[in-house]
């Protein structure tokens, strides 16, 4: 006898019903009896116009959820304090998901929880989850350094010196991607583009941030970009010195400054929902999960008041280009800044290829150091 898979009415109601509730919340409304506890931890303010934002931005999307009960740290610092802080929202809270967002907290802290709550599940941004760590771990990225190229494409068609400037925290391979890529970008529009870099050694030293401000100033670089925690002072700073900003991870647009121009941003939540997905379904996860423009990880934000429709035009064809893969941002003939041929004429690298996980260098137009 077969079996006939025509549905009743009832049944057509409740698949429906199911349909729209997994399309509007994701798979785990299906699957919460009762809502779930989730934390989120950070290293600065959740308001701090960046990094921390970005993701207190995703918490809050992931908090709307109707099956979700959130829970929010910051200011948290990268020790032991933040052990302590994710046993308490466990044991204290509840909690059953845990997202601390900083880099430093993955190893050895958000490892060694793990491996002493096996029924809570950690997701960690920026590390990279390697085999024999805990299994109730998984960790992710986004490559946010494919909209600092859409950024250096705007900011190409604003200055008027040619002459760019970047304000960063450390020369890691995704800080060192990010100037490569905006003045890669720049140079689609300006060939003649150059780049000075100057490092302040670490993530939130807004003193030292104002300062490689003001020092870019005075060597006549009329557009800075940065990849520091939070672009705040840099973009205040320079617009009291006359120059156009670029920021990174949240929209500076609220902060006012005439001269900002567009932010490079990751959109955390759709990777969050994944994890927190699978965690209420008691599914398998990927451990590591890195993603781009393609992907929906990465885009930029609105543009400011003093871009010119030109600019705006050119970067929403640049940002299409790289959704679509047409564009590649590392292409030969490329060299470094101490003339080495990287890529040689012909070839091309897309992402998630290892050479380009692995840049450890400054391409050419770029004035300093790949370390410190």
């Amino acid at each position: 006898m077969t079996k006939s898979l025509a549905l009743t009415r009832r049944q057509f109601i409740q698949s429906a019903f199911a349909s729209a509730i997994v399309a509007r919340y994701g798979i785990g409304a299906l699957h919460a009896e009762e809502p779930i506890t989730v934390g989120f931890l950070y290293v600065g303010a959740k308001d701090d116009y960046g990094y921390n934002q970005s993701h207190a931005e995703s918490a809050k999307i992931i908090g709307e959820l109707p099956y979700v009960r959130l829970i929010e740290e910051e200011r948290v610092p990268e020790t032991v304090e933040v052990q302590k802080s994710m046993q308490s929202m466990i044991e204290l809270d509840g909690a059953k998901v845990l997202f601390p967002t900083s880099y430093g907290y993955y190893d050895p802290h958000v490892l060694a929880v793990a491996e002493q709550y096996p029924d809570v599940t950690f997701f960690h941004c920026g590390g990279l989850y390697e085999e024999g760590q805990p299994a109730n771990v998984g960790t992710y990225w986004a490559t946010v350094d494919q909209a600092q190229y859409v950024s250096g494409v705007t900011a190409a068609h604003m200055t008027k010196t040619g002459k760019f400037g970047m304000v960063s925290a450390v020369p890691i391979p995704d800080i060192l991607r990010a100037v490569n890529s905006f003045l890669l970008g720049a140079r689609t529009v300006r060939p003649d583009a150059t780049m000075q870099i100057i490092y302040t050694g670490d993530w939130n030293v807004p003193v030292k941030e104002a300062e490689a401000v003001n020092s870019l100033a005075d060597q006549g670089i009329d557009v800075v970009g940065c990849e520091v925690d939070s672009p705040k002072v840099i973009v205040e700073t320079a617009d009291k010195r006359g120059l156009y900003s670029c920021g990174v991870y949240a929209s500076q647009a609220g902060l006012g400054a005439e001269g900002f121009l567009v932010s490079a941003i990751p959109t955390w939540a759709p990777i969050c929902q994944y994890f927190l997905d699978k965690s209420i379904a008691k599914e398998p996860f990927e451990h590591t999960i890195i993603g781009g423009m393609a992907e929906g990880y990465v885009g930029n934000s609105e543009f400011g008041p003093a871009v010119s429709d030109e600019a705006k035009a050119a970067a929403m064809a640049a940002a299409e280009g790289l959704k679509s893969g047409t564009t590649k941002i590392y292409q030969g003939p490329l060299k470094d800044n101490e003339g080495n041929v990287r890529i040689a004429d012909g070839e091309s690298y897309s992402y998630g290829d290892p050479f380009i996980d692995g840049i450890d260098w400054l391409v050419e137009g770029v004035t300093g150091s790949s370390s410190i």
